[in-house]
């Protein structure tokens, strides 16, 4: 029975299904359709730790994430710059804030003046 996935996979799975006795059928992947590929492998991955609560899903999404760096030619080093910037600026999520709602107080005032 042939089964159809036409899905980026990691380097050794062709090898262990050709050692379980079956046959696959690859290509490489490069420029945009490798980006497309990895893109669609990152909420794979997101969903499946949604549905799961595995930390292993966290594993493949922070794998996802290095190749993704790689193929745009961003260090872990720049990405964690960013990361540790937007955590000055913004903070992070220590504090378990579930914002609500905003209000416009400039256009309340407004309306009260007329």
């Amino acid at each position: 029975m042939k089964k159809i996935y036409n899905k980026l996979v990691r380097d050794k799975i062709p090898q262990i299904i050709r050692d379980n006795n079956q046959t696959c059928f690859t290509k490489t992947l490069s420029g945009d359709s490798y980006l497309k590929m990895l893109d669609q492998k990152l909420m794979e991955e997101c969903k499946e730790y949604i549905e799961d609560n595995d930390i292993e899903e966290l594993a493949d999404l922070t794998e996802v994430i290095l190749a993704i760096l790689k193929a745009r030619g961003v260090s872990y080093d720049e990405l964690e710059k960013i990361r540790r910037s937007k955590l000055e600026r913004n903070g992070g999520f220590r504090e378990r804030i579930f914002l609500e709602s905003v209000t416009d107080n400039e256009s309340d005032e407004d309306e009260d003046n007329k």
